[in-house]
């Protein structure tokens, strides 16, 4: 508890550090499933499969607990350092702005929604309710949900890459601050 309330004893530049890892795992991440992993699934002919609604939905509740965790490290670190104040005023750092915590909870606002109630909603679209069908039609219903899905998942990109530009202004400037 001491460590809690002693921000010296917080070492907020190891916070940095893990914020940074976190938001560039997370960056590339989202970017390499978005643009190399669904895409490929896509023309492989993952939607014409029978099961591909349980598939993907296993695919991304792995995907969606990484995030979940990403995003908990990020607000984590970001309370860090803003807790810790040096001589200089919260609003020299970008990392400890108002803007910094306001994009870490809005990220964590848009993971929670992908989570628990896109994914799972998908997921129950896709499901196989005929296993003797031969063909497998794609409900019309899917295709606004991915159109769901990819509007909160660009959302989810800018915002990481709005914090990655706020920290990365505290690490250009590292001596001032």
């Amino acid at each position: 508890m001491n460590t809690l309330s002693n921000p010296a004893a917080a070492r907020p530049t190891r916070w940095v550090g893990a914020v940074l890892f976190a938001l560039m795992f997370w960056f590339s991440s989202s970017l390499l499933m978005d643009f190399v992993i669904m895409p490929g699934l896509f023309v492989g002919g993952m939607m014409s499969q029978p099961d591909f609604g349980s598939t993907g939905y296993a695919m991304f509740w792995v995907f969606n607990r990484l995030e979940l965790l990403c995003a908990g490290v990020i607000l984590t670190g970001l309370l860090v350092a803003r807790q810790s104040r040096p001589q200089r005023p919260v609003v020299a750092s970008g990392l400890r702005s108002r803007w910094a915590m306001e994009l870490g909870l809005g990220l964590l606002a848009v993971t929670l929604v992908l989570t628990y109630a896109v994914a799972p909603a998908m997921g129950a679209l896709g499901t196989a309710l005929d296993p003797f069908a031969t063909t497998l039609e794609v409900p019309a219903a899917m295709n606004q949900m991915h159109g769901l899905y990819f509007g909160l998942e660009a959302l989810k990109l800018l915002g990481c890459g709005a914090l990655l530009s706020l920290l990365y202004g505290d690490l250009s400037r590292a001596e001032e601050i």
